[in-house]
Order: C-alpha cells, then structure tokens, then sequence
C-alpha cells in the first residue's frame, strides 16, 4: 500500500527506468523490458528453474526542488512487494556527485514470489526534526511479472459470457434484461456479458463490414467505460486510512486504477492530493455529485468512447450515401 502522508511531500516526478535485467547472470532480452509500460517480464522461454533475478535501476529525482525545499538528508530505496506472498523487499540507491541520476539494483528471488510484484521507489528525508520521513515516490510503478513471456502492463479486464435468463449463476437472473454487468467483487474485474440478450455476442465476437465493426468497437468502448467508472468507484471503496486518518492506496488492479484516473478526474493536484481530495468529498459527500462528471469524462478517456462514436457516425453517414446513389 502507498500512504497519503500529511506532511510536505515532492511534487516532481520521480522517475524510474529498469536499464538491465539479468536471471542468474545471464542477461535478459531488452524485448522483455518495456520502458513504455513499465514492466519486466522475468521469465524465458524453456526456463522456470531460475534462482535469481537483478534489475539495474536508474531514477531520476526533482534535484532543484529538493535542493529549495524543507527535507534534509535525503536518499532513495527500491522497493519490491508482493502482497500474494507478502513479501517486501527494499534496496539501497546510491547517487555519485555531479551525477543526476541514482543507481543501484534490486534482486527477485524466484522462491519469495508467486506471480507479479511491483517495483516503487521511495525518496526518504528528515523533516521537522523527524528521520526517515517518506518524501516522494514515483509515480508509476513496475510490474516484475514471473510468469509472462511478454511484457504487458496490466492482464485484461476478464470477461465471460453468461445466460442471465436462464443459466446456472442464480444471482444473475433479476438483471435478465441487462446486456452486460460489470462486476468488481473479485480480484480481478470482471465484464459479464448476457447472452440471452439477442445479438449482443454475435456483434461483439462476429462483425462484418464497416458499419458492424464500427458498432460493435462502440460498444465495446461503452462497455470498457463503463468498466472504469465502476473500478474506479470500487477503488475508492476500498480505502483504508491510517491512525492519521489519511486514506491509503488500495493494492492490486484498485491502486492501478486510481492512479491512472485521479490526474484526470483532479488535474493539477500531485496523487496524493487527489486521493485524499475524493475521499474527502465521497465521505462528507460535499460535492460528490459533480465528481460523476468527472469521472464519467476519466472513463470516457480510457476508453475512446469519443474517437470510437464519431468513427460510427463516419461509418453510417458512408453507408446512407452509398444507398442513396
């Protein structure tokens, strides 16, 4: 979990980048890095038996504004958690003078983990006479996947399809007339789509031409929308503050979701501001109902729903002028 501290905390970036990666000595393929979605996908083809892994990292701090600001005796750690295996594991940067960036590396242990940890890095200091204050940390973090072949960021939303109407999961059957459900009860988020709504899977998994594709991208978008909002809400739920009273990160995909939608359902405001900010305002309900807005036009971005309603309307405008010649 990541905690909202009350205190003055970094508002620049700080940056993480993996530059090597190597599973016991032997170095990893840089295909299996992606700097773009920040994840390391620790695992090699014809290769499951590995011992050890070592990621060479290098992080980039807002130097001028710790060099102005109230915090002294400032260093940087990696930190890799695990919250399947409860593992936490925390590793030293060091910073050479004149030298911008801080580096060092941090070791994943085959047996101390089951499937996806994640790397974060923290800036610590001293402030108001206090040592080892959490100062910053970086805005997204990295995914070390044990078990992918290929670096993706995040496993897809799941989805399945389900008779509402007349299949085995009871608890369905009051949303018979619904064309899809977005559940998010589980560790994983869950797209339920309704068979016995006519048409709907046969659009989804088998559309033809351009005005079938085109509809059926939109309701996929509106349906993917739909899922954000929902997660987004969920996350919030979630929350757990401290002996403070300041709200937590939740972990898993609900903290990846709030991540990604705070900057933009709170622009301007540095996450933890954001996050503390929307559980302010969910908890005493003062302007909560002009957040939907936000958070409908957040999950509208995520989803393309604008780019995907005017590729339609293109679509059907092509359609009615071919018909008409």
């Amino acid at each position: 979990m990541s905690t909202v501290y009350a205190y003055p905390t970094l508002v620049g970036k700080v940056d993480v980048t993996v530059r090597q990666a190597s599973i016991d000595g032997k170095p990893l393929q840089l295909s299996l890095i992606s700097q773009q979605d920040r994840v390391v996908a620790l695992h090699q083809v014809e290769r499951d038996d590995w011992t050890e892994g070592v990621l060479e990292l290098e992080v980039t701090l807002p130097m001028e504004e710790l060099a102005d600001g109230p915090w002294s005796g400032v260093t940087c750690v990696a930190v890799l958690t695990e919250g399947a295996t409860n593992t936490r594991l925390v590793s030293r940067l060091e910073r050479r003078r004149d030298d911008r960036y801080w580096r060092g590396r941090i070791r994943v242990r085959r047996s101390a983990h089951l499937a996806r940890a994640v790397l974060d890095v923290s800036v610590v200091g001293s402030h108001g006479g206090v040592d080892g204050r959490v100062i910053g940390t970086s805005d997204t973090p990295w995914v070390v996947d044990l078990l992918a072949r290929t670096p993706t960021r995040q496993r897809e939303v799941e989805v399945r399809e389900e008779d509402f109407r007349d299949g085995p999961l009871e608890w369905l059957r009051p949303y018979k007339d619904a064309p899809w459900l977005i559940d998010t009860a589980g560790d994983m988020p869950t797209v339920l789509l309704n068979t016995s709504f006519e048409g709907l899977v046969e659009l989804l998994n088998g559309a033809r031409g351009p005005v079938e594709k085109a509809t059926a991208t939109l309701v996929a978008s509106q349906i993917a929308g739909e899922a954000w909002a929902a997660m987004f809400h969920s996350a919030l739920s979630e929350l757990e503050c401290d002996a403070d009273d300041a709200p937590q990160l939740p972990g898993g995909w609900r903290e990846s979701v709030l991540r990604i939608m705070l900057p933009v359902v709170f622009p301007g405001l540095h996450l933890a501001d954001a996050l503390l900010e929307a559980h302010t305002r969910r908890v005493e309900g003062h302007g909560w109902a002009e957040i939907q807005s936000r958070v409908q036009f957040a999950a509208g971005q995520r989803s393309q729903v604008s780019r995907n309603l005017t590729t339609a309307i293109r679509a059907v405008t092509r359609a009615q002028e071919g018909s008409s010649r």
